[in-house]
């Protein structure tokens, strides 16, 4: 018959791992914040790239019916009312939406409290009527994601080392 010991180290082991256990849901919480906030920090360095032109500019190529970038208070309305959700607990999967939030100052008919940042968002993306495309989203996600992952992983390995200390 097999006869197994368990020493010391063994029960020190698993008391680490009991340790690494309780604190999972708030280290969860950290991380996903932390790596929303590497995509957001590059989509806000394209967001502050994009070309702009005066917004009178903008009028008089809009009523010619040619295409031109956004003016300078649609790119402000974009600065201001970009951001990271508050996290939501979806049955376990812990999410941050990025996203545009609020108007900016162009008043139209239409928008008498502002154009929707959201809006104007989607048609620099995707390319409008007015707009040639200009994926500034879509890059910053691409070009961040390792980053980000990168940054996850520092977090976690941080906090398992001052916990197994």
């Amino acid at each position: 018959m097999a006869k197994w010991i368990m020493g010391k180290e063994l029960n020190e082991y698993i008391a680490q791992l009991q340790k690494i256990g309780e604190d999972t849901s708030e280290l969860c919480g950290q991380v996903v914040y932390e790596m929303a906030a590497v995509v957001a920090d590059e989509v806000k360095k394209n967001i502050n790239a994009l070309p702009a032109e005066p917004d009178t500019e903008a009028l008089v190529a809009y009523k010619e019916k040619k295409k031109s970038p956004i003016t300078y208070s649609q790119k402000k309305g974009l600065q201001e009312g970009f951001g990271i959700s508050p996290m939501q607990d979806d049955k376990g999967y812990l999410n941050v939406k990025l996203g545009f939030d609020g108007y900016n100052d162009t008043i139209t008919k239409k928008y008498p409290k502002g154009q929707p940042n959201a809006l104007i968002a989607r048609s620099i993306e995707n390319g409008s009527s007015v707009r040639e495309k200009h994926p500034f989203i879509r890059t910053a996600v691409n070009k961040a994601k390792k980053k980000a992952v990168e940054r996850g992983q520092e977090i976690i390995d941080e906090r398992i080392k001052t916990i197994t200390k």
